[in-house]
């Protein structure tokens, strides 16, 4: 195996996150035409993080919260049913234009409608996360940690948590943790400040041991050359993706595992599911094959929180994408942003094809 990891680390897995909540309309009806709606709390990166926490993996959430909010004491609750550890700043509201969690209004889609995503993130807490908030000394050094996940979406959400995800990356590498970095690029964050995000997300890769994105990532985070944008006849551009996967390491040769997945839209319960792996010099594909699906949204984040579950295990690199492949599968059954599994078999039985009821 490529990655060893720190022994002794309280946690297995940290993740910094700016945390909000979804509204969904009951029964997949469209947004405009309800009046029902259903509410969780969500994050990109708490949506990874589930998969190790259900599994019994001890996990730690960086986050900040606005002081005496019913929202903020919902996403407390919500987290630590998944059994998540959390430390943040209650930042003051300042009155009703000021601080709130972010709201995504989501229309989960059906047949042939296809999902559609509202982002509300005016005056979003998470914004202020701030390196000054938190003891990175302590998180990384007293306490411990293997693995921090970092996301493209807090690295570019503003200025300070561009400088806190640097500084998070700098503190990782210097006591031996090991970082992930999930690109997520988002055209509106990037607006107006090409440059320096293209700067701190080059300094994040460059230290990164694991490097994850679909092929709009690589190309308009870290301008690496790929196949088209859009997932369309995505199987027969497998070596495509391998051939930019392959530039990635070259570009950055600090990481040992680059993955991406391989996503074609048949309906919007029906989708082509695959992977691509390159640990070291070794390549693990798995071709897309049919899933069906009832809430799409969180599937990548799946895919990456079973990657790096393989990975804290200890398992042999073959088995991490189709770990990861399978609880993607799963977080799309689920109608929360994030999958639940009851334990290892439930994933393995999903990557086997077998649906079979379990006694």
């Amino acid at each position: 195996m490529s990655i060893t990891l720190k022994n002794n680390a309280r946690y297995a897995l940290l993740v910094p996150t700016s945390m909000g909540v979804r509204i969904t309309p009951l029964n997949g009806q469209p947004v405009h035409s309800s009046n029902m709606f259903e509410m969780q709390a969500t994050s990109a990166e708490t949506n990874v993080a589930s998969i190790a926490s259900f599994l019994g993996l001890p996990v730690k959430v960086l986050t900040t919260f606005v002081k005496d909010s019913p929202i903020a004491q919902f996403i407390k609750s919500n987290l630590r049913s998944r059994f998540m550890d959390f430390e943040g700043p209650e930042v003051p509201q300042g009155g009703p234009w000021g601080y709130r969690h972010q709201f995504n209004i989501a229309d989960s889609g059906y047949g042939s409608r296809g999902p559609r995503v509202q982002n509300d993130r005016a005056g979003e807490v998470g914004r202020t996360l701030n390196v000054k908030d938190f003891d990175l000394e302590r998180i990384f050094g007293q306490e411990g940690v293997q693995i921090v996940h970092l996301s493209g979406l807090i690295a570019a959400l503003s200025p300070e948590t561009t400088a806190f995800c640097l500084e998070i990356a700098r503190a990782a590498k210097r006591h031996g943790t090991r970082i992930s970095f999930d690109l997520n690029y988002r055209a509106t964050f990037w607006k107006g400040r090409e440059k320096e995000l293209s700067a701190s997300f080059a300094e994040i890769a460059s230290v990164a041991d694991i490097l994850i994105g679909n092929e709009e990532d690589f190309q308009l985070c870290l301008g690496i050359e790929g196949p088209e944008a859009g997932g369309k006849g995505i199987d027969s551009q497998i070596e495509g993706f391998k051939g930019m996967i392959g530039r990635v390491k070259k570009a950055y040769p600090n990481a040992s595992v680059f993955a991406t997945t391989l996503r074609q839209v048949v309906s919007a319960n029906e989708h082509l599911w695959g992977a691509i792996m390159l640990e070291g010099e070794n390549w693990e594909v798995i071709e897309p094959r049919k899933i069906t699906v009832l809430d799409r949204i969180g599937g990548g984040d799946g895919f990456v929180g079973g990657l790096l579950y393989g990975i804290l295990k200890g398992w042999e690199p073959a088995k991490w994408p189709q770990f990861g492949w399978a609880t993607g599968a799963l977080a799309t059954t689920f109608l929360t942003d994030y999958a639940q599994p009851a334990d290892e078999d439930m994933v393995w039985s999903i990557w086997k094809g077998n649906a079979r009821v379990k006694r």
